[in-house]
């Protein structure tokens, strides 16, 4: 089959670089436009459409009639999407002979949207999956074509569980291809009772509630890594609030007691109070600062036993 391929992110890589070991032809790639230095949009697929050698298409909007003629001008077969970063309208799908299929970082349908791995760790998902859909102009809404599934670790990362999905749907795609070239493939529809939403992340959702499980804590961290992180304030007395982003931590025991209150400081030890349990900072970066390790923090800023955090304080 004839080929184009509609990503950008570094979750699309595998499955371009598994398209070309197979015997179908990589007409395009079709991915985000080169931005300026700090709003960068640099996609790792360009460098291999580079060494592949298909055509390279950037667009502003893939939906623009201009963009609409060129997708034409591909003749392509089929369109496969993944962490593209534009939404295809109707018109441009039916610019492929069999429109497109979308390779989708969750268990369809739940966690529809832009963010499904960060929110699958926030929410403490013990398993997590792939889905491809064919697509449809409604977005993550798609028939299920194939799934797959893994086990999350306990530590895990949205990077480092995104690097595993990725490994993970490259091989689907390219079995879902050969099916796709022998005739139609059995579609599941979507149960809409079952769906939850993915919204893209924003620099809010870092915010630490105290109140939450200390477990809850600790999947918020997982999850909004490398961005937004997540944040607090040291509300410390006589002094302005010191914001804080935390590196890594980890659940532990502890006696209940009011959220955000400074259980244990001292030493490379530093737990603080939540509504269930307590969190052992293990990495801290003070506003301005670099990511400091809990003994060196210690030294230099002196949090005290009954200190807090918490909130930034309005006004």
């Amino acid at each position: 089959m004839r080929l184009v391929m509609m990503g950008t992110g570094g979750f699309a890589l595998p499955t371009f670089q598994a398209l070309f070991r197979t015997h179908h032809e990589v007409r395009a790639l079709v991915t985000q436009p080169l931005r300026n230095e700090r709003g960068a949009t640099i996609s790792p697929l360009r460098g291999i459409a580079k060494q592949q050698g298909p055509a390279i298409f950037d667009p502003e909007d893939v939906n623009s009639p201009e963009s609409l003629a060129r997708l034409q001008s591909f003749e392509a077969d089929l369109y496969i999407v993944a962490d593209y970063g534009q939404i295809l309208s109707a018109d441009a799908l039916a610019t492929a002979r069999l429109g497109g299929i979308n390779l989708h970082g969750s268990l369809l349908p739940k966690y529809r949207g832009a963010a499904p791995i960060n929110w699958a760790l926030y929410h403490g998902e013990r398993e997590a999956g792939v889905s491809i859909i064919h697509m449809t102009p409604r977005i993550d809404a798609g028939p299920v074509l194939a799934q797959a599934s893994l086990q999350v670790e306990p530590d895990e990362t949205a990077p480092q569980l995104e690097a595993r999905l990725a490994a993970l749907g490259a091989p689907l795609v390219c079995e879902i291809l050969d099916r796709l070239e022998q005739g139609p493939v059995p579609e599941v529809p979507q149960d809409i009772h079952l769906r939850t939403k993915a919204p893209r992340l924003k620099k809010q959702d870092g915010a630490i509630d105290w109140s939450r499980p200390a477990a809850a804590i600790h999947n918020q961290m997982r999850a909004l890594e490398p961005w937004p992180k997540t944040f607090t304030y040291w509300l410390r007395a006589g002094g302005q609030p010191l914001r804080l982003i935390l590196g890594r931590a980890h659940a532990v025991p502890a006696p209940a007691t009011a959220a955000g209150v400074i259980l244990e400081a001292g030493g490379d030890t530093l737990v603080i109070g939540t509504g269930d349990g307590g969190l052992k900072i293990e990495s801290i970066q003070p506003a301005g600062k670099k990511l400091l390790g809990t003994a060196e923090f210690l030294r230099g800023y002196p949090v005290a036993v009954g200190d807090r955090f918490g909130a930034e304080p309005a006004g």
